[in-house]
């Protein structure tokens, strides 16, 4: 990318779009447009040919998304499917029929089969069931990548896409309800620590593992990937590490200063066993992670502390 090119950021607001936002401005790319969801629904078809008709950007990161944890995605499977589908149909379709030189999307983890082999690689995509409780969102996001594979085969378009291991740090989600486990982790601690409460109740057994990013290494590799990858199969984007919920939960504790008693509430879903990227394709491309799962926690409780209106959302 040119350092004076037009670089469009789908969803800058959020802490996928505003970790990108500062990657660029980090690397010297001064032209970045952006829009708020007040100035530009991107579910709404017209208004996204509209503002791609009449801001023609060379380049698009699509980190628009309608995101959530376990319980919000089992509440909301009709609406994570739609909304999603069609936001991201609709910035990909546009960014293609305007001449967009490259398209980067963001997608998730959860693409991959719920019982994949271990560590997952980008070529197991649809070789299996998909993990029921986040099943709609996961099935939108192939449907976003795979029009991207599809535009590059018939159109010759170079848009390419990268998923993301579970993510965390400035901006995050905290909603005691519609967070994922890490942000509503440090929430549910600090609350804790706060209000003196005896103990604490996590879902599940905590022996799940899971895999942690910090959010400004991704955004490091997207706009790596932007200067340095084309191809119709996407990239992993993680760490090759794992902890257990458990594990998770006791790092979380201990940074927040939580002394309380930690429960486990077995009743509730555990979600997908195990969900480990094989991040050798974005190592052998010459990216790598930098950031340990200990400092990124602290960093990401420092905006939470910093930001407490982040709670709410």
């Amino acid at each position: 990318m040119e350092k004076n090119a037009k670089i469009y950021v789908a969803g800058h607001r959020g802490m996928v779009g505003s970790a990108i936002v500062r990657a660029l401005r980090r690397e010297g790319y001064g032209n970045i447009v952006t829009r708020t969801h007040a100035e530009l629904d991107l579910t709404r078809q017209a208004e996204v040919e509209s503002f791609f008709a009449a801001e023609k950007p060379e380049y698009v990161f699509l980190a628009a998304a309608k995101v959530g944890g376990i319980a919000a995605n089992q509440a909301a499977l009709a609406d994570f499917m739609y909304e999603n589908m069609v936001l991201e149909m609709n910035v990909i379709h546009s960014a293609w029929k305007n001449g967009c030189r490259k398209l980067e999307f963001l997608g998730s983890s959860c693409i991959y089969p719920r019982l994949a082999p271990q560590p997952m690689t980008e070529s197991c995509l649809l070789t299996g069931a998909l993990e029921k409780t986040n099943e709609a969102y996961a099935l939108a996001k192939i449907s976003g990548l795979k029009y991207c594979e599809f535009l590059n085969r018939q159109y010759g378009t170079d848009f390419i896409s990268v998923m993301p291991t579970n993510l965390y740090g400035p901006n995050d989600n905290y909603h005691p309800e519609h967070s994922h486990v890490l942000p509503a982790l440090i929430r549910r601690f600090h609350e804790a620590k706060v209000s003196g409460a005896p103990e604490v109740v996590c879902w599940g057994d905590g022996s799940p593992l899971r895999e942690f990013l910090y959010v400004d290494d991704l955004a490091d590799l997207c706009v790596f990937l932007m200067n340095h990858y084309s191809g119709n199969e996407t990239v992993n984007a993680g760490t090759g590490k794992e902890v257990t919920i458990k594990e998770l939960a006791e790092l979380v504790a201990e940074i927040v200063g939580y002394k309380g008693v930690i429960r486990w509430d077995t009743s509730r879903p555990n979600g997908t066993p195990r969900k480990l990227l094989d991040v050798s394709k974005a190592a052998a491309l010459g990216w790598t992670w930098k950031t340990e799962l200990r400092d990124g926690i602290r960093l990401a409780y420092e905006d939470f502390l910093t930001n407490p209106m982040r709670a709410e959302r």
